[in-house]
């Protein structure tokens, strides 16, 4: 599958690169991840609005989670990879519920797939985020790691 969900473990919301970013780094990294796309989805081919992905590898034997790269996506893809994101905005009324049927219909499109699969990747994404989400876990920038003596990003 060229798309996948992606869940975080809920003891690892919000930390991320971004939030250890002034605005300007982040622009900065974002705007490379798009040229480097050429400006376009790329899961999809999409082409419009885009979103910089933080891809996150994660060790379930050291409870480490490590940034290994950026992807430029789609709002669907990126949508995707965040379902539970997704079904927290419609369960509190902000997005329509109708906007799970257009992602499971992206999702199968780009896949190739059919229903009964979409619904056993979400069942075993689903699992996966819960049993993660009873550790506590270790974030590991990578590359991305902040210099506290120099005050500047290793990568960029």
């Amino acid at each position: 599958m060229k798309l996948f969900i992606e869940l975080v473990p809920s003891t690892c919301w919000y930390i991320n690169l971004r939030k250890e970013l002034t605005q300007t780094e982040w622009d900065k990294i974002r705007k490379e991840v798009y040229a480097r796309a050429g400006y376009q989805c790329e899961i999809c081919g999409a082409k419009g609005r885009l979103s910089c992905h933080e891809i996150w590898e994660y060790n379930d034997k050291t409870n480490t989670q490590k940034l290994k790269g950026f992807q430029a996506l789609c709002d669907n893809c990126h949508n995707i990879k965040h379902m539970g994101f997704v079904n927290v905005q419609i369960s509190e009324g902000k997005w329509p519920e109708s906007r799970r049927e257009e992602l499971a219909q992206h999702f199968m499109q780009v896949n190739n797939v059919t229903r009964d699969e979409f619904e056993n990747h979400v069942t075993t994404a689903f699992e996966e985020w819960g049993q993660r989400s009873q550790k506590e876990w270790t974030t590991d920038l990578g590359n991305f790691k902040r210099d506290k003596q120099q005050k500047t990003l290793d990568s960029f």
